[in-house]
């Protein structure tokens, strides 16, 4: 049974209080926020600079102030989601949110409504530097804003559209029939978490029974699960539609400021280096033994016995040596995250699950959430999430707060850059044969899930919603014959892809947030390209980093990925990945 809270020593708790010292600040800060929320003295006012900065300016102070409510109700309720006080904290602030949100909501159709112009003036104004990219997605977006009474009743779109990910969250979670299996003999309650454990087992067996059993679960619930999918790629190729885009792929993309070759480079790519992939496969199946390698084969371990198993603060000490590389002064900073409780470590009864960082602008520094188990994988969520703690530490300090946030498409880039060092360390430091073939497994394995299969997936939502737009029935027997079609292409001749495998589309949450999945395969290009970078070239390539790391939002992801040696324009990075994969696997069939 989990600790209650007040068992953790203090060290290992994160310290809410450089957030708020006391409730009564933050309710102090929420009736500021409350006072903000109103920005109508600067309607049809922000053609003039000085109007249209007093109103960025007091937005910023009441969104500065929003962030912080939402961080510190987010953090109180997930170290104890069982108190409904902090439940209602969170529910406050969401309001709080939509409030400012419909305050704000004249702001883009109005600048949009300027003369280019006038745009472009306002964008060359050093007084306004802080808003110049800002003003120039404006720009970019003109086409695509609609009248302000759209806008308004399009800024609360958040709850409706949400529906269809919320009608599948119930699905998915409450009304789930999770499936009951006999595992050694013993009856057990086949969970999502457990399905994941139970398919990486040694027995056969207990692999083919829970296989069978879930997607059997899925399968009685296709019809519904069907309907709330379709419902969202309709939802996407509506706005798309509105918004005057050419496609909900364009659409997508154009909220991160991303181009569209992006996509068609990692599908192209990924596609020409599947070989590799189906090449990793038939190791595999030798090493398994088996005369046919079926879908739930792919998971369990090729190196049996060979988990690395570290006290916390052992894990972190072997994290910090993996990032050597970087330099001292990112030293310096783990240091500080371990010393000055930026990190809430041990699982706690009510505390949420899996791992996180957040942070918020202006604030002393970051936050990061584990739930620490003795594991090679929670050993690389250290580095995995510091990575993210790090990169908004370097984007606060350099960039103005409207340039600050990165977008989501490169915020896997410095965590993974983290988990590629410390796996390269391993690798190079080891001297246990066994280890060694485990670790060179666990990183092929990595590459595997992120890179191939979140691919796979990017491939399966840009067919259905091309589909849809041109006006293709989406129905369950379409979307499996996608789906197979699909895992067939993948996975290759040495893999059965069995029947039920054709419903897998059905269980993916990811795909309720239309084009997000992509970033994750994206993400871990970027990241091998560039950790492969520092560890050959040395300082130029870090100094290199620690610029990306400092950009912020500060232009689009893709061109501030360019300073770090990335561009995903070309070929270059997608094919240095590929070679890292392919030399893991050289490496593996040697051992």
């Amino acid at each position: 049974m989990a600790k209650e809270r007040d068992q953790i020593p203090e060290h290992l708790k994160w310290r809410v209080e450089d957030i708020f010292e006391t409730q009564a600040d933050f309710e102090k800060t929420y009736e500021e926020v409350d006072a903000l929320s109103d920005l109508s003295e600067f309607e049809g006012k922000l053609s003039d600079k000085e109007s249209f900065l007093a109103c960025m300016t007091k937005l910023n102070r009441a969104m500065l102030g929003l962030m912080r409510l939402d961080v510190y109700a987010f953090m109180l309720h997930d170290q104890d989601t069982r108190n409904a006080d902090y439940t209602a904290l969170t529910s406050r602030v969401d309001n709080l949110g939509m409030k400012l949100s419909g305050a704000a909501a004249f702001i883009n159709p109005e600048l949009s409504a300027l003369p280019e112009k006038t745009l472009r003036e306002m964008m060359a104004d050093p007084a306004l530097s802080d808003y110049d990219y800002t003003l120039r997605l404006i720009l970019k977006q003109k086409p695509h804003v609609l009248s302000r009474e759209t806008e308004e009743i399009l800024s609360q779109e958040g709850r409706i559209f949400e529906g269809f990910h919320n009608i599948y969250s119930m699905i998915d979670n409450a009304d789930f029939p999770f499936p009951t299996v006999k595992v050694n003999g013993e009856k057990v309650t086949l969970t999502h978490g457990l399905y994941g454990v139970l398919l990486r087992s040694p027995d056969r067996k207990v692999r083919r029974t829970v296989f069978e059993a879930y997607y059997k679960a899925y399968i009685g619930l296709i019809h519904t699960i069907t309907a709330a999918y379709v419902g969202n790629v309709d939802k996407d190729v509506f706005l798309a539609k509105a918004r005057k885009y050419p496609s909900s792929l364009a659409r997508a993309l154009a909220e991160e400021d991303v181009d569209t070759k992006v996509y068609e480079n990692l599908l192209s790519s990924v596609h020409k280096n599947l070989p590799l992939l189906h090449r990793y496969f038939r190791d595999r199946k030798k090493i398994l033994g088996v005369s046919s390698l079926h879908m739930y084969d792919v998971y369990t371990p090729l190196v049996e016995n060979a988990e690395m198993q570290f006290e916390y603060e052992d894990a972190f000490r072997l994290v910090k040596k993996g990032l050597a590389p970087l330099g001292e002064t990112y030293e310096k900073l783990l240091d500080e995250a371990h010393d000055n409780r930026w990190i809430d470590v041990e699982e706690t009864a009510g505390k949420r699950s899996g791992a996180y960082s957040i942070s918020v602008y202006g604030l002393k520094h970051p936050y990061v959430l584990l739930n620490y188990q003795k594991t090679t994988s929670d050993i690389f969520t250290i580095a995995h999430e510091l990575g993210h703690a790090m990169h908004s530490y370097h984007s606060e300090r350099h960039q103005p707060q409207e340039k600050a946030q990165y977008k989501i498409f490169v915020a896997e880039v410095a965590s993974t850059v983290n988990e590629v060092l410390l796996i390269k360390y391993l690798l190079a430091t080891t001297e246990d044969k066994k280890l060694k073939k485990y670790l060179l497994s666990y990183y092929m394995d990595t590459l595997k899930g992120t890179l191939f299969r979140q691919t796979q997936f990017a491939e399966f939502e840009y067919i259905a919603h091309d589909m849809a737009e041109k006006g293709q029935p989406l129905t369950t027997d379409s979307l499996n014959a996608v789906y197979l079609d699909l895992n067939k292409k993948y996975y290759g001749r040495s893999v059965v892809s069995d029947p039920m495998i054709a419903y897998e589309w059905a269980r993916i949450p990811h795909f309720y947030r239309g084009f997000y999945v992509y970033k994750y395969a994206t993400g871990i290009i970027s990241a091998v390209s560039i950790a492969e970078r520092i560890l050959k070239e040395g300082e130029p390539a870090v100094k290199d980093y620690f610029k990306f790391l400092s950009s912020g939002g500060s232009d689009s992801p893709v061109e501030l990925l360019k300073l770090a040696g990335v561009d995903l324009t070309k070929r270059t990075a997608f094919d240095a990945c590929m070679a890292s994969f392919k030399e893991a696997l050289d490496e593996f069939e040697t051992l």
